[in-house]
């Protein structure tokens, strides 16, 4: 298990005040990270792109990965600097209005990659990064990252979430950037809707946390000390400040990009593993891209779908403190625990119309466990219920605080917001239950016997969510 330098940890103490050295704590923190060698944060440093580029793949071309958007707000500069540094340098700008990351931009990168011997620069965010990823990782080569916007933690991470050949959203295991050029200039002139998507997407490392928790109580996925601790330790200092993520404050936006860069290196510390940031929430983001969801022909932000994913397990985490589990019929519920045939065959059911309709039948056949494992972990929740609930209340923030912040933010706060009604959300719940194999507060429901009840208590009469 790798361990945090005592620098990092020194450093990360700092995080408290807004004028931290972003600088040398991002600094530390690449020390643990593998892939990635170098990360240039200040302003006004476009024009270091090049001989960044010449110090780690000299003699190659160059393929600046760029949208219509991003090009025109960093990739046109970093084109322009290659040129002048005579780097040789090709293009590839997506210039549709509207799309995703689908499977079609991988065979295209990889065509151009082989075409042009060349080493990709992905001028962009989430969705460019991803397929930059994932492409340079499929074709043994590592590629250089230029932000554009404190939107997404995926910078640094080392996975990818690729539309596959089916249309399914899956979470490809891949190499961080080797290099990230983050103009600090260029960040905080984002629309300030997008740094309060990236705003909601590191807030919802609130309510993931309480369902790594779970995992970790039920013995499915024990807690990454090291992993925990960078995308935990600190996080509410860094949510602490959201009307300055909606008016473009820089030092803001700085200890933003901050918070979204060390999850990236959580996932990489984990070996990977997006566990330590993200959960069910984010599944409310997967199911909306898998669906091609928009609103007026457009699609939404990533981390706007997550704000209504995590609005809405912050309202599950408000209604399961109302049950007292320490009460619970362990031995009703085992009984009631469904066989494998059966959550197979709700699965089924359930996504029958939907994109991937074997989505939920392969993800439940993974999650699903004997009878004689849900009553171990049922006879943990109800035996340490008390404290664990404590814990978990430390940990999530409830539903009003989360929406109020989210408002200040810019973020959304009611679904309809995205083009979703209640009754929408309502109906994705059941599909998130079932659409990855990993445990959220859902399966716990379920374990427990309150799924249902739990659901009526956010959409019900008298519901933050009623219907």
């Amino acid at each position: 298990m790798q361990t945090i330098p005592r620098l990092l940890l020194q450093n990360m103490k700092k995080l408290k005040s807004i004028d931290m050295d972003t600088q040398k704590v991002i600094a530390e923190a690449l020390k643990i990270s593998v892939a990635t060698k170098a990360l240039e944060f200040g302003e006004n440093i476009l024009d270091r792109v090049p001989a960044l580029f010449n110090k780690y793949h000299a003699g190659r071309k160059a393929i600046v990965l760029a949208d219509k958007i991003t090009w025109k707000v960093a990739g046109e500069r970093v084109f322009y600097e290659l040129a002048k540094a005579g780097v040789p340098a090709t293009t590839y700008i997506i210039t549709e209005d509207r799309f995703h990351p689908d499977w079609k931009f991988i065979e295209l990168l990889d065509k151009i990659i082989e075409q042009e011997n060349g080493v990709l620069i992905a001028v962009g965010s989430g969705v460019i990064n991803d397929l930059a990823k994932y492409s340079s990782f499929r074709n043994d080569r590592q590629y250089i990252c230029v932000a554009t916007v404190a939107s997404v933690d995926g910078y640094t991470s080392s996975t990818a979430a690729i539309n596959d050949e089916r249309g399914a959203k899956v979470s490809f295991k891949c190499n961080p950037p080797q290099v990230i050029v983050a103009d600090s200039k260029v960040l905080s002139s984002a629309p300030y809707f997008l740094t309060a998507a990236g705003y909601a997407d590191l807030a919802a490392k609130l309510s993931s946390g309480g369902e790594w928790m779970i995992a970790d109580l039920f013995g499915t996925e024990p807690i990454h000390k090291e992993a925990w601790y960078l995308t935990q330790a600190h996080l509410r200092d860094m949510l602490d400040d959201p009307e300055g993520i909606r008016n473009c404050v820089p030092a803001t936006v700085e200890k933003l990009f901050l918070g979204l860069a060390l999850c990236g290196v959580g996932q990489e510390v984990s070996g990977g593993d997006t566990r330590c940031v993200s959960c069910a929430e984010h599944l409310y983001n997967h199911d909306l891209d898998m669906t091609h969801h928009t609103v007026n022909g457009r699609p939404v932000s990533p981390g706007f779908q997550v704000a209504t994913g995590e609005l809405a397990v912050s309202a599950f985490f408000d209604a399961l403190f109302t049950f007292d589990l320490s009460k619970l019929d362990v031995e009703k519920c085992v009984e009631a625990w469904p066989t494998l045939e059966q959550e197979q065959q709700r699965a089924l059911e359930i996504f029958k119309d939907f994109p991937v309709p074997t989505l939920g039948y392969e993800e439940i056949t993974k999650k699903w466990q004997p009878k004689e494992k849900v009553r171990e972990q049922l006879t943990a929740l109800k035996e340490n219920w008390p404290d664990f609930k404590r814990r978990l209340q430390n940990q999530v923030m409830p539903f009003a605080q989360v929406k109020e912040m989210f408002g200040r933010a810019g973020a959304p706060t009611e679904p309809e917001q995205i083009g979703l009604t209640r009754a929408d959300v309502r109906k994705m719940t059941d599909f998130v239950q079932l659409m990855r194999w990993r445990i959220n507060i859902l399966d716990l429901a379920k374990r427990a016997c309150i799924y249902d009840e739990l659901l009526d208590k956010v959409f019900g009469k008298g519901g933050v969510w009623e219907i």
